[in-house]
């Protein structure tokens, strides 16, 4: 698929993909179209085995994704902007269920619908200059792909509430200190640190990382529980190609070579 407003770029040699948020004259709001395209990223990346790993981020250095694109907002009624919800949260959840790992590199701005868009990665790691931050009480409106449930899972209800009532924006290192990103770096090094973190996760077995991702995803999920889904994943291991590479390599004192089955 061809892509208007992103950039998607797999590397071959070690399977990471880089999907870039690539609006720099808009700070990279999301608008429809740009949902919609990294809904279409996200299940070309899901579906396609050279894909190993993800890396999220956005063009410039000023701002990763600067929230939604308003004016766009002011010409949704009722029925429309549910479904604009609807369509927001899907896409988020496609990143956040993937079976593949997925890390944001924040490069700036994380505002609204950007800071959603991070939230619903795997991990965080953010520039010194990241700011994070749900304003849009500010506009008379709530978040509206996710920001509600994934703040108050990463950060505790407490501070959530604090964040999404005062529509406050919270420095990288603060962000750090509450949990909402795990690393922080100088902007020069964001992307190449972010690589090296993906690259060393994708080391270890593909089926372990996917299963692991989603007994996470269990706990939060109110029709799963998340004890089971765990005995149940780990059973699986059990009958996999990778628990025999594993345990065999680990015995035998060698690296070893996993193929994901």
């Amino acid at each position: 698929m061809t892509f208007t407003n992103l950039l998607y770029q797999l590397e071959a040699e070690t399977g990471i993909l880089t999907i870039t948020i690539n609006r720099p004259d808009k700070l990279n709001a999301l608008n429809a179209a740009t949902i919609e395209e990294i809904r279409a990223a996200a299940q070309q990346a899901l579906d396609d085995p050279a894909v190993r790993g993800i890396i999220l981020t956005g063009s410039g250095e000023k701002s990763f994704v600067a929230g939604a694109d308003i004016a766009e907002l002011t010409q949704l009624d009722e029925i429309s902007a549910r479904r604009a919800a609807e369509r927001g949260q899907e896409a988020f959840c496609l990143l956040e269920e993937s079976s593949k790992p997925v890390i944001a590199a924040v490069n700036g701005f994380a505002l609204g619908g950007g800071c959603e868009l991070a939230m619903a990665c795997h991990m965080r790691v953010a520039a010194e200059n990241a700011r994070f931050g749900q304003p849009e009480v500010n506009l008379g409106l709530i978040p509206g792909y996710g920001g509600t449930q994934r703040l108050t899972q990463l950060i505790g209800k407490g501070k959530a509430i604090e964040l999404l009532l005062t529509a406050d924006m919270v420095k990288a290192d603060e962000a750090l200190r509450l949990g909402l990103v795990n690393h922080v770096v100088p902007q020069a090094e964001l992307l190449s640190f972010t690589k090296q973190l993906l690259i060393r996760i994708l080391t270890k077995a593909p089926l372990a990382l996917g299963l692991c991702l989603d007994c996470v995803n269990a706990y939060y999920d109110k029709d799963r529980h998340g004890y089971q889904a765990e005995a149940n994943a780990f059973a699986r291991c059990f009958t996999s190609e990778d628990f025999r590479e594993g345990t065999s390599a680990f015995l035998e004192k060698r690296p070893a070579v996993f193929s994901g089955k």
